[in-house]
Order: structure tokens, then sequence, then C-alpha cells
């Protein structure tokens, strides 16, 4: 992975020394929080419902033991003993004082770590597969580029106040887990008939009270040019963007409006100057330098079967439905991925308690390389672990509640932190999804229904992603009582969908049996055992429909 050259470590050092001098005025008076405010938000620093809310950034969701250690410790000396787990494969500290926010950032910034651009209108955390370098179909391990980009974009003097949040996402592989198609700007490796590499580009996606799927403006952006074609998208939304209402300043509203025949000519145009100008050709020795960052680990000469692993799936069946669930194939023989689900039944979906964060630590350290990410869905991943460790894993996992067999079966949910926390929120979130996977607790009845991904927003901003889920969620307030509102079809994959709303919102009494008619409607009426998501592509919205309001 990645290491800080001095210069970063600088940078870092100088933005907490800057930092804590700003707390020091805001704590004695001398600026109000409305003055305070944008300089907290340069550093990861929200003010939510209860208490000041810190969002440490973690690039393309990939962390060392030492660093996730550090994470677990903070957890414990400045917040409650635990973090959250976010969708842009961040992590937040619900509870810690202002006052001790400039000691947090230099502990942080001491395993190289930060704050900076998690929040305000600048270019956000990078995200990323969580499966980078290990996935069989990847054309380039994405963090790579996530890793170049992340250079570029921090600290841009053009980009540091933008009419708007912006978001990008890299996926190195066919099958997209990093949702590229509902972000600011979505990148695609992809490789030509002559075998060079380079990049599908598709822009003005995002979610939110208008979601939006993102256009593709360009099929093969060679690597030498992709800063250069990212800085003319961004020249353009800079110009063109709208700073007179902010919910119509994101890109995908510019796109929206000028369309993406425009978007496209107005960007090819920059492009073409920039290229012309030849400042940001991106040299490839320096893509070779951070290329040897994300090397593949020694890996062992090793059979694809492993012996001890079919004895142990034989053995246990609490094992051989976690292997079932959280294990994916990996690209060399006699290792596989492992999925650690963050969404045991009753839990909140991302929450880790300290003491969890240090067992998965300990795990990576010794059977994962030393390495381990964050995933956009709010789980963890190993990506290299020999199969013959799988059980030694699962029993590790299972002594800190960390091995519930869920992922992306239906209580494997994406959830915001909604009223509980948020004061942008107009409902609670978190009940409703632990409602939702105590009800659908049974194992084996999981497995029968198979994948299904429900994302559960508090609130229009859609941080819960509800728009592209399975069946999305989303709380409304209607004259101060909580109602929730269904979508179904969304997905956030190379098929990416928009939901299409169902009808009238259920009260929080009604929204678990609704979504347990919704399952079963599915289940009457699937064929062959196909997915929830092709169901509902062959049938369409009116089965469900019926079914949901048929006694209403």
């Amino acid at each position: 992975m990645y290491r800080y050259d001095e210069f970063d470590q600088q940078i870092v050092n100088e933005r907490v020394a800057q930092f804590r001098g700003q707390v020091a005025r805001r704590l004695s008076g001398e600026i109000t929080e409305d003055e305070f405010k944008p300089l907290r938000l340069m550093n990861g620093v929200y003010l939510q419902l209860h208490a000041y809310m810190l969002r440490v950034a973690i690039p393309y969701g990939t962390l060392s033991s030492r660093q996730l250690r550090m994470l677990a410790h903070l957890g414990r000396k400045y917040d409650r003993g635990y973090g959250h787990f976010t969708t842009r494969q961040n992590l937040q500290y619900n509870w810690p004082a202002l006052k001790d926010m400039p000691d947090l950032l230099a502990e942080l910034a001491t395993v190289e770590m930060h704050a900076i651009q998690t929040s305000g209108n600048c270019i956000r955390n990078v995200t990323s597969d969580q499966y980078a370098g290990a996935a069989k179909t990847e054309i380039e391990d994405p963090r790579i580029v996530s890793e170049i980009i992340r250079q570029w974009s921090t600290f841009h003097p053009e980009f540091s106040f933008l009419p708007r949040k912006f978001k990008i996402a890299v996926s190195g592989t066919p099958d997209d887990r990093a949702a590229i198609r509902v972000h600011d700007i979505g990148i695609q490796i992809v490789q030509d008939a002559k075998g060079n590499i380079g990049y599908e580009v598709y822009v003005g996606g995002g979610l939110g009270r208008t979601p939006m799927i993102g256009k593709k403006l360009a099929d093969f952006v060679p690597k030498e040019d992709l800063l250069a074609y990212l800085e003319a998208v961004m020249r353009v939304y800079n110009m063109y963007g709208r700073r007179d209402n902010m919910y119509k300043s994101r890109i995908k509203i510019l796109v929206h409006e000028i369309g993406a025949e425009e978007m496209k000519r107005q960007v090819d145009a920059e492009f073409a100057e920039l290229r012309k100008a030849g400042t940001l050709h991106l040299p490839l020795e320096e893509v070779a330098r951070i290329e040897a960052y994300f090397r593949p680990p020694a890996f062992d000469e090793l059979p694809n079967e492993s012996t001890e692993l079919n004895k142990a799936v034989l053995a246990d069946p609490g094992f051989a439905n976690w292997v079932k669930s959280n294990i994916a194939e990996h690209k060399v023989p006699g290792y596989a991925i492992v999925n650690i689900s963050l969404k045991p039944i009753g839990g909140t979906p991302g929450d880790c308690s300290s003491d969890q964060m240090d067992a998965v630590a300990d795990i990576a350290e010794k059977y994962s390389f030393d390495e381990l990410r964050v995933t956009h869905e709010q789980n963890l991943t190993l990506a290299h672990v020999r199969k013959k460790d799988l059980y030694a894993v699962y029993e590790a996992l299972k002594k800190h509640d960390l091995a519930t067999a869920n992922i992306n079966l239906i209580t494997d949910q994406i959830a915001c932190p909604g009223l509980d926390y948020c004061a942008l929120a107009n409902a609670r979130s978190i009940p409703i999804a632990q409602r939702i996977s105590e009800r659908f607790a049974d194992i084996a009845r999981q497995h029968e229904i198979g994948e299904l991904k429900i994302n559960n927003s508090g609130c229009i901003n859609a941080c819960g992603h509800h728009h592209v889920g399975h069946i999305g969620i989303l709380g409304v307030d209607k004259k101060g009582v909580e109602y929730y509102q269904v979508t179904l079809g969304g997905a956030a994959d190379e098929k990416t969908a928009i939901g299409d709303i169902v009808g009238p919102a259920f009260t929080e009494g009604e929204i678990v049996d609704a979504i347990e008619k919704i399952v079963n409607t599915y289940l009457g009426i699937r064929k062959n055992g196909e997915r929830f998501i092709d169901t509902y592509r062959r049938v369409g919205i009116d089965p469900f429909k019926e079914n949901l309001y048929a006694a209403h």
C-alpha cells in the first residue's frame, strides 16, 4: 500500500497545527460557530444532532493493521469505544469533544492518516473496489490510479471551493463493486485490442434528491492523459456549475441541463487545450513509481483445492454457511477473499467496536499480509487469505461477533445514521434496519431468498443509497410523524438502475411487514432460483404493488 513521503507528512502535520489554533479560538469565543464552520469542515468535523462528528479519510478503502489499531485506540480514547464505517469507505467518530479534536488528529497523523477533504465543496475521498489486487477479472489494480487522483486532487488550488462536493470512484473489473455510475465522475479501467490500458469515464451520476446515472463521456482515455481529462471535466463544472442554488449545484444537474452531448463537447475542447499545454501529461515513470506500492504480496505456490477447507466445511455447518456467503474467488490458486460482515442480527450496520478493530487488525496481520479493506457497503474485506487458513480466520472472527454469514443477503443492509445522529435526517434508519434483520434472522431463510440488497436512508440526501437498493427505504417526515417510502429495482453495479417508487409510504409500524410482503411476492413468482433483481426486471412493479396495497 502507499506510504507517505516527507511532503505528505508535512502537509498533514501543518494542517493539524493550524486546526489546533482554530479550535482554540472557537473555544475561547474569539470566533463564532458560523465563522468556525468552514474551518472545521475543511478538517472533516461536522456538527450533528447531539455532538460534533469527525470523518476520517481511508483512501480507496485500504488500511494497514497498524492504522486500524490506531482507529481502535482513538475510538476508546476520544469516542465511546467504536467507529462507524461509511459508504465512502471512511470512518466516522460520532462523539468526540471539540477540545480533543486536534489531539485526535495529531495521533491519527502518526499513522499516515487524516480527515482532510472528507467534507466541504472539494474533491472527496476517492473510492474503489474492495477486491483490488485480488479479483480474478481485474484488468489493473484500481488503487494505482486512485492514488494518483488523490495526489492530484489534494489541496488542488483550482478545485478547493467547487459549487458543491465532488465524488470520484474507480473500478478495475467489469463487475462494478464501486458504484461508479452514481458518482460525479466514475472511472472504469479498460483495455483496447492492442492490450493498452485506458479509462472509460462517466460523468454526472449521483443520488440525493435528484438521482441520476452518469453519462459516458469518454470510451478510452489513455493512461498518460487521465489527469488532463479529469481536470477538463472539473474546469467545465467549476465554470458552469450553479452556485446560486445548493439543490442544483452538483455536476449531475449541469450535465442534465446542457445535455451529455454539449458537456462532452465542452470537456473535449478543454481537454484538447490541456493536452496541448502538456502540463498534466502523466509521466509513465511516475505511474510506475506509484504502481510499485501496490505490487502483489509474496503469495505461496498452493494447490487451488484445500483439504483443510473441505474438511472444515463438512464438519461445521456454521462455517459452511459463512464460506457460502462471505468468501469470494481469488485470482491466485489456493487463496480466497474474505468478507467480514459488520451487520450482526439486530446490530447497527457499519458500526465496529474498538475491540473488534483490534481483533481484525490481528487477523489481517497474521493471515492477510497485514492489510484490509473497507467496502462501500459498510463491511470489511481481507483480500488475500490462504484457503487452508479460512477456518482459523472464521474461528478468530467468531470470538468477536464478526462471523455473521450474510454478505449480499437480506440482512446485509446499507443504512445511514438517520435521525439517531444526523441533524439533516427526517426519520430513523438504524432501528428499521435492525428490525428487518431480526425479522429475517434465520440463516436458512436468508439463503432461500438469496442475493437481495436493502438500502435505507433517513432523508432525501440518500446517504444510505436507497435509490440503488434492490429494495430502497427512504424515511420521510409527515407533520412530525416518520413514514417510509419504498422503491424497487435499484442497482449500483454494472447494470446501474434507479429504483421505482412503489406507492404511498408506510408507517414505522408497517414498514417491516411491507418488506416481508415484497419478499414473499418475489419468492412466489421467481423462476429457476433467479435473484430478486432479475425477477423484478422480468415482471416489473405491478405484482409487488398489488400485494403491498391489497389490504389498504
